[in-house]
Order: C-alpha cells, then sequence, then structure tokens
C-alpha cells in the first residue's frame, strides 16, 4: 500500500512538471523575446564592410598620389552681416516643410542640375564623392517605380513596420498610397556607392559612405528650399534592390532616399507641427 502511494505521488508529479512546463516555457520565451523593432531595410544599413576589406587587400590599389594644396579662398563678413545672414537662412529653412501635394507643373532642369551640383558638394569621407543622384522625369518610368514602392509600402505598413511605428504615423495622414510619385514633375533617387572604382578598375573603399551621402542629402534639402521647390524626404522599405535593377544601377549603389520634387499643389496641406525651442535641441558646455 506504501509503495503504491509513493507510486501515485510519482505520477502526480511527473503529471504537474508536464502540464505547467510548456506554459514555463512560453513565459521564459516571452520574457527573452523584447518587443519587435520596426523592420528596417538592408539597403539602409551602412555596408561598409571592414572585415571584408581586409580579406580582399590585396586586391585593393595603393593609395593614390599626394593633391596638391592651393590657396583658400574665403568671405569673412563683419559680425551685425554674419547675425543678419544666419537669421535670413534660419528663417528660410525653418518654412520647409515635407509635402505630399505636388502640382505636375514643370520645373526648369537647370534649376535641377544647380541644386544638385550643390548636393555634390557635400563633404565626404577621403573625399570618395560616394553617391549618385538618378533623376527621373519620364511619365512611365515614374509610374513603374510608384508601383515597385506601394506593392511594398503596403507590406511594410500591414506587417514589417509594427503598430507602434504605424501609430506615430497616424497623426501625419500617412500610407503606402504615394500620389505625388506620378504627379511630381521630378523624381530623385538617391544612391550611396558602397565603394568605388578606379581608373584601371579595382575597387576603391568608400569611407562612411552613409554618412557622407546623408550630408548630401541635407544639402540636398537646403537647396530646393532656396530655389522654392517642395519634396518628402522618402526610404522606400525593401524597394532599394527592384528599383536599382528598373534604373540600371549597378550592385554596389544602395539605395538611401528618393526625393519627389517640384511646387506645392494649389490644395496642399502640411501638419501643424512645431519644431523644438533651442533650449531643447542645444547643449553649451
Amino acid at each position: 500500500m506504501l509503495s503504491l502511494t509513493a507510486v501515485l505521488v510519482a505520477v502526480v508529479c511527473v503529471l504537474i512538471v508536464w502540464i505547467f512546463k510548456p506554459a514555463d516555457r512560453s513565459l521564459q520565451k516571452k520574457e527573452r523575446e523584447p518587443e519587435a523593432w520596426p523592420w528596417v531595410d538592408e539597403d539602409l544599413k551602412d555596408s561598409t564592410d571592414l572585415h571584408q576589406v581586409q580579406e580582399d587587400v590585396d586586391e585593393w590599389p595603393e593609395s593614390e598620389e599626394d593633391v596638391e594644396h592651393i590657396p583658400f579662398s574665403h568671405t569673412r563678413y563683419p559680425e551685425k552681416e554674419m547675425a543678419k545672414r544666419s537669421q535670413e537662412f534660419y528663417e528660410l529653412l525653418n518654412k520647409r516643410r515635407s509635402v505630399r501635394f505636388i502640382s505636375n507643373e514643370q520645373v526648369p532642369m537647370e534649376v535641377i542640375n544647380n541644386v544638385i551640383k550643390a548636393a555634390g558638394t557635400a563633404p565626404s569621407g577621403a573625399h570618395t564623392e560616394p553617391w549618385t543622384f538618378v533623376v527621373v522625369k519620364d511619365p512611365v518610368m515614374k509610374h513603374k517605380i510608384r508601383e515597385i514602392i506601394e506593392k511594398e509600402e503596403e507590406i511594410n505598413y500591414m506587417k514589417r513596420m509594427g503598430h507602434r511605428w504605424v501609430t506615430d504615423l497616424k497623426k501625419l495622414r500617412t500610407n503606402w498610397v504615394k500620389e505625388y510619385l506620378d504627379t511630381a514633375p521630378v523624381l530623385i533617387l538617391i544612391f550611396k556607392q558602397v565603394h568605388g572604382f578606379t581608373a584601371s578598375g579595382k575597387k576603391k573603399v568608400h569611407y562612411y559612405n552613409e554618412i557622407s551621402v546623408s550630408i548630401a542629402c541635407g544639402i540636398l534639402l537646403a537647396a530646393l528650399q532656396n530655389a522654392g521647390l517642395v519634396t518628402v524626404t522618402t526610404t522606400p522599405l525593401n524597394c532599394g534592390p527592384p528599383l536599382r535593377m528598373l534604373l540600371g544601377r549597378p550592385p554596389h549603389e544602395k539605395l538611401l532616399m528618393l526625393l519627389p520634387v517640384g511646387y506645392p499643389s494649389k490644395e496642399a496641406t502640411v501638419p501643424d507641427l512645431k519644431r523644438k525651442a533651442l533650449d531643447q535641441i542645444m547643449v553649451t558646455v
């Protein structure tokens, strides 16, 4: 009788462990898995791969010879003029807004050339200038770009981006429908070159390529505002490879940003947003 009782107790213990172990595993899994971060496009990650550079060290050319240095030309303004110019430039850029309602009115190509030349003045790691600006004006090509982007953006909004990201975007009234990709007279797609090539065809390192191209994009935004044009910065997630193929760009170029450019439509509206005050963004030590 005593041995039977011991067996029953053992069986009961095994059953208890068997019943509660799945729940325990589930709880541990929840504890191990933090809330998912928003999905990030591989093309947006900086792909400067140092260990790969080391592996391919024999394939990379020697550094270029020294570049001649010349006297620096600089214009210095009186302090009052400096303050005036800096205030006016701030006021100009403070009017810049992300505009999603863009007219189909054509923009002078000379202006587009000038703003891209301005973007090309950006500093870059070892002066490698790792950027390519693809200007698209053809209506058929613009529509193909829109089809690629809207197809992926719907999946992004429904699955990849996550509830928090989509919720944060609600106040901007944005979704996966991108009508401006058809209506804007010009689309500028900015590609970062993860490496370049020498005249002999060997690979050339592009240091800090993503930071360099991002600075160029900032200058481009300022140049567009200065010219009286509008845009909205877009980073079409998961669209880099198909857009690269559509536009015939080489594999070492990765899409960083797309800017629809033009004049605002007559019905254009923007969210009534406020920017942070100086004391919220600046610390003086």
